[in-house]
């Protein structure tokens, strides 16, 4: 790739000021990795014909390291509003990727990103087509910030809503969860733990979109990333204004990660998932959805993980492996930030 206009490989300003600079690179690096005919335009929207029902998300993604195992930032922002259209049981289809660029980044950098946004979308059968670029001064981010935004066809046949659980109601998470967070929190900090602990970091569409196709069952789903499995089933519990019972023992966690948390002092049940999502299902039909689920080569480690309950209103309850139970509290705030 000729890279004339990037003066000793780094981003300048001017990549950024809507002139030649930055026309060239969005020639050369952005529209030749994610070319297709509505990008191709160059508009600063894209026009969609829509029949129907669709969901619209957006994100912003500030993660640091920008590289970690198992992703980056750039797998990172496709797969994290694939993943946001997906428990809204829609089928992702369109996405748009705005860049906040640090004054001085390398050019091998942001070319290994959009390299990793460009494999991340053809495999999760996405589009991007419009967005947006801007460079800031150095010192003003932390070399690269990205905003991405997602559309898709609603194919669930109903909404899917807190509103509509009930107790009785099974919760199902699709896998071994706070992979994610220890792999950045390991690679942030140059922790040699020699876990070999990798992000789950994944996009979910290939794994749910055909469950959600074959089954009416599902009420509501949520992607259990920042602050982890617990603090999203304390958003379900208080905005349903019913109770989570969880069984411990149930609950899938690799050993690699049950023993990195032991010492580090870390609860696995607040650590980010970034390729998992919590289901809540029917009880008639929750032996069926796991099934389903676990066809899939994503799904092998989903569990059944406990139940809606009437009472405690609004709280959720640990059934511990040595027969106690515990209230699972929302933190005041997030253990490990910036880990999306």
């Amino acid at each position: 790739m000729r890279n004339h206009n990037i003066p000793s490989g780094k981003i300048l300003l001017g990549h950024g000021s809507g002139g030649r600079l930055m026309h060239s690179l969005i020639k050369e690096l952005l529209l030749k990795k994610l070319n297709n005919p509505i990008l191709k335009e160059l508009s600063d929207g894209a026009l969609i014909d829509y029949k129907d029902r669709i969901a619209f998300t957006t994100d912003s993604f500030v993660v640091n390291p920008i590289f970690f195992p198992g992703g980056d930032i750039g797998k990172l922002a496709v797969c994290g509003t694939i993943n946001d259209l997906v428990v809204m049981g829609a089928r992702p289809q369109y996405l748009a990727l705005a860049f906040i660029i640090e004054e001085g980044l390398d050019y091998k950098i942001l070319e290994r990103i959009t390299d990793s946004i460009a494999i991340s979308a053809r495999q999760a059968g996405v589009s991007f087509v419009t967005g947006d670029t801007k460079v800031v001064e150095k010192g003003a981010c932390d070399k690269i910030f990205i905003n991405t935004s997602g559309i898709g066809k609603v194919i669930s046949n109903k909404k899917l809503s807190v509103r509509n659980i009930a107790p009785g109601d099974f919760i199902i998470v699709t896998g071994t969860i706070a992979q994610h967070g220890l792999a950045v929190l390991s690679k942030r900090k140059e922790l040699d733990l020699k876990f070999n602990i990798k992000s789950d970091c994944a996009a979910l569409n290939d794994l749910i979109i055909p469950v959600v196709e074959k089954t009416s069952a599902i009420k509501f789903m949520r992607d259990p990333t920042r602050g982890g499995l617990a603090t999203t089933l304390n958003e379900i519990a208080e905005n349903s204004g019913l109770g989570i019972i969880i069984d411990e023992k149930k609950i899938p966690v690799s050993s690699k990660v049950r023993a990195a948390c032991e010492l580090l002092g870390l609860d696995p049940l607040y650590i980010a998932s970034e390729g998992r999502a919590i289901l809540v299902v029917e009880k008639s039909a929750a032996r069926r959805v796991l099934g389903l689920l676990k066809r899939h080569p994503q799904g092998d480690g989903a569990q059944i993980i406990g139940r809606v309950a009437d009472k405690p209103r609004g709280r959720v309850i640990l059934n511990t492996i040595l027969g106690t139970e515990r209230i699972v509290d929302m933190l005041t705030s997030e253990p490990l930030p910036r880990i999306c």
